[in-house]
């Protein structure tokens, strides 16, 4: 084969084009941190980063839902500590009116207190989270009871859906709280502040046992409901980590490591001089040259 000058200076500008496209390659890499651009970059990779991102939304999404189960399960919490405080204060009243000291007055300002915890517990079964009743069911009214005591909600369970194949209720349904209608805790104060007014000692004595009855129950929802809470946040606390090990595992797919690409840039920079300086020697001055 025949070798020219024209041949050797296509040929050298190839290579010298050649050894210009990697180090374009390499500086786009460095200046966005990222090995794979496009998905011809890495086919292999590119599908892993896909299959990553995936997950990490599926997972972030479960650290959502758990942070508001969390927020709704607070909420039950608050509200059942303190509807057992007002019940426990209910129950004192009962006994203290039967004390040989009480007079009719006396029985008359403790059925007025009744009366105004009885309306304080209805306001804490109406407590809302994001506008929604959190002893309603699913309702999309604004109360679970009305002023009477009735209860206005349904019997549906409000989900979180936690982790995969994990679902945790955050709501409650008031009667399973509160007691069925016409026998719930209200109607239990509505008693007791009868019996305080007439004096009624049967009256009185079935309401301490009903209130002792509708005590435990708010005990047996209060003690789920720390249960349900504390899986929540362990759910939450593994989304979290799983999120970490995710980022993780996507950036050894897609970034670089930058010592190495730096170090890369440096070699590359050396051969093209190289290449440079060799092709100076190469192509040599033609007979035109001498001609000038």
């Amino acid at each position: 084969m025949r070798v020219t000058n024209g041949s050797i200076t296509a040929r050298v500008l190839a290579n010298l084009q050649r050894n210009v496209a990697r180090s374009g390659k390499i500086q786009e890499q460095l200046s966005s941190g990222k090995q794979i651009a496009r998905p011809s970059d890495s086919p292999t990779g590119t599908l892993t980063a896909l299959q990553l991102r995936g997950e990490m939304r599926v997972t972030q999404q479960y650290s959502r839902n758990a942070d508001d189960g969390m927020s709704w399960l607070s909420v039950l919490d608050d509200t059942l500590s303190g509807s057992l405080s007002q019940i426990n204060r209910a129950r004192d009243l009962a006994i203290q009116s039967q004390s040989g000291a009480a007079t009719p007055l006396s029985r008359e300002a403790m059925a007025v207190e009744v009366d105004n915890i009885r309306e304080s517990l209805i306001g804490a079964a109406n407590t809302t989270y994001l506008g929604r009743p959190v002893f309603g069911g699913t309702t999309t009214g604004g109360v679970a009871y009305d002023s009477a005591g009735v209860y206005q909600g349904d019997d549906g369970a409000v989900l979180r859906t936690v982790g995969s194949n994990a679902q945790v209720r955050v709501a409650e349904d008031g009667r399973d709280v509160f007691g069925p209608d016409g026998s719930n805790i209200f109607a239990v104060l509505a008693d007791i502040s009868d019996g305080l007014r007439n004096n009624d000692v049967t009256k009185l004595h079935a309401g301490m046992d009903n209130l002792s009855a509708a005590g435990d129950l708010i005990k047996s929802t209060l003690s789920d409901v720390g249960a349900r809470y504390n899986r929540v946040s362990q759910m939450h606390d593994t989304a979290e980590d799983r999120l970490v090990t995710l980022k993780s595992q996507l950036s050894d797919v897609e970034d670089i490591d930058l010592p190495q690409t730096i170090m890369e840039m440096q070699l590359q920079q050396t051969a093209y001089q190289a290449a440079l300086a060799a092709t100076a020697k190469v192509i040599q001055p033609s007979l035109i040259d001498y001609l000038r």
